[in-house]
């Protein structure tokens, strides 16, 4: 079967979750505007602590984020939908309790804001993103993000990055009611390319969301191998599911189409 189309999955896969900011950090500013932004604004959890009194140690707050992050993420993870900023917000809860308090809902508001903006502003795309997208773009390929994420991520890194000219469209799990590996995205992303399951190759980094969910569904799939990563909402969960194929880098999706297609 040829491909005429690929599906990306984002962080993980366009985007390289290395380097990335603490999911509340707010992360390092990059522009004199984004400095300023951030003295009037200060940045996620530091920003949280200093508006409740709280006083911990680096360490305090590390642990209490990591079981925070950790019982609230094996919950969301086993969701057939969600929206991140109720995954994110639950988190900051539970972080809180660890020190006896509750969040107000503007406070609630206020992190999400300031984690979205952390995230949008430091999350690092993969150095060859663009020439890989261009060379399968000049194959005639169908192109389309497909994505675990809400529409105020997805659309503001699209447009951040230059990656509207080269896609076909984008998918969230915030449109498509549905996150992988529940079935629903992929079909839902799939009626809007035209496509049929074995025209595409799905590609993304996580076994239990990008390889099992395509798998369910009959598409075959792309694994991306980001070594030091663990993927996020995935902590516990054992995976049978096997790639059809296993990359590094964005651009031996050249070679394996080509070789599928027989150019």
């Amino acid at each position: 079967m040829q491909v005429r189309g690929i599906f990306f999955d984002l962080g993980g896969t366009l985007f390289s979750y290395l380097g990335r900011p603490a999911v509340a950090s707010g992360g390092e500013p990059r522009s004199d505007e984004e400095k300023k932004r951030r003295r009037g604004r200060g940045g996620g959890i530091g920003f949280v602590m200093r508006e409740l009194g709280i006083q911990a140690t680096p360490e305090e707050v590390g642990a209490a984020w990591g079981k925070a992050n950790k019982n609230v993420g094996e919950r969301y993870g086993a969701q057939s939908y969600f929206l991140h900023k109720d995954l994110f917000r639950d988190t900051l809860t539970h972080f809180l309790n660890d020190f006896d308090h509750q969040p107000s809902e503007s406070l609630l508001e206020e992190f999400h804001i300031r984690q979205r903006d952390a995230m949008l502003e430091n999350l690092p795309i993969r150095d060859e993103t663009h020439e890989a997208l261009k060379a399968l773009k000049e194959r005639d390929l169908y192109l389309s993000i497909v994505s675990n994420i809400d529409d105020d991520y997805l659309y503001p890194l699209v447009e951040r990055h230059s990656l509207d000219g080269l896609l076909d469209h984008c998918t969230s799990s915030e449109e498509a009611r549905s996150c992988k590996p529940d079935t629903r995205i992929f079909h839902y992303s799939l009626d809007k390319s035209g496509l049929e399951l074995g025209d595409v190759l799905f590609v993304g980094d996580s076994l239990h969301h990008d390889v099992a969910g395509a798998d369910k569904v009959g598409m075959r799939s792309v694994r991306i191998v980001e070594e030091g990563v663990e993927t996020p909402l995935t902590h516990g969960l054992e995976v049978t599911a096997e790639p059809h194929f296993e990359i590094t880098n964005l651009n031996e999706l050249i070679h394996i189409v080509d070789e599928l297609n027989g150019s």
